[in-house]
């Protein structure tokens, strides 16, 4: 779902001259500057590494629901895939901007109780010893908007039972959009960050 907005924005961004998807499925989207990257294992780049430099910022979306996984599971998933992808791209291009979508209650001891927490705060303390400009992302609640949905079903149910509450949490800064997440991402990609934490708070500042 987060990966559908910021692809939105960014397509729509003058400034954005290349955008380069990679998943192990189609978007199924064309665009003149959209190009796709149908790559099966996204914890080894070895393949493809030859057309990963050169770009000014990676957004890294890839994200499950910890719900029913296995802590080895959803390590391989969160952690190996994310960090195999940030050494890559640290080497290639060590003054690129890494922006990783972690989550609100992320521990960055990586000793807290909640499994997901443990490895998503694993993930982010990897990702800020890399040698790149890295940008942890720590939304909250998220509200789909321009027909973005997300591709989980506990999701789904979720936004839906709660879509009357949006404009009142929106009130109280607990919540940002898909549409802010992109365009934060993408302000940060021009002018840097003025922390490496950003919460719902600071996305809807920076999408301002």
């Amino acid at each position: 779902m987060v990966g559908q907005g910021v692809l939105r924005e960014c397509l729509r961004a003058d400034d954005v001259e290349v955008v380069l998807v990679i998943g192990r499925s189609s978007i199924r989207q064309t665009d003149p500057k959209l190009r796709e990257i149908l790559h099966t294992d996204l914890t080894d780049y070895t393949s493809i590494e030859s057309q990963l430099a050169g770009y000014d910022a990676c957004f890294f979306c890839l994200g499950v629901s910890a719900a029913g996984m296995t802590e080895a599971e959803y390590t391989r998933i969160t952690y190996d895939a994310t960090v195999a992808a940030g050494q890559v791209l640290a080497r290639l291009s060590p003054q690129m901007t890494f922006i990783y979508v972690s989550g609100a209650g992320t521990d960055s001891t990586e000793h807290k109780r909640a499994m997901w927490a443990r490895v998503k705060g694993k993930t982010e303390n990897a990702l800020l010893a890399l040698p790149f400009k890295a940008v942890m992302f720590r939304p909250g609640l998220i509200r789909p908007l321009h027909g973005i949905r997300s591709k989980t079903r506990m999701y789904r149910i979720a936004y839906t039972v709660m879509w009357p509450l949006f404009p009142v949490l929106s009130l109280f800064g607990a919540l940002t959009t898909t549409e802010r997440v992109g365009l934060a991402m993408l302000r940060i990609a021009r002018e840097g960050s003025p922390t490496k934490l950003v919460t719902n708070r600071e996305i809807n500042q920076l999408a301002a």
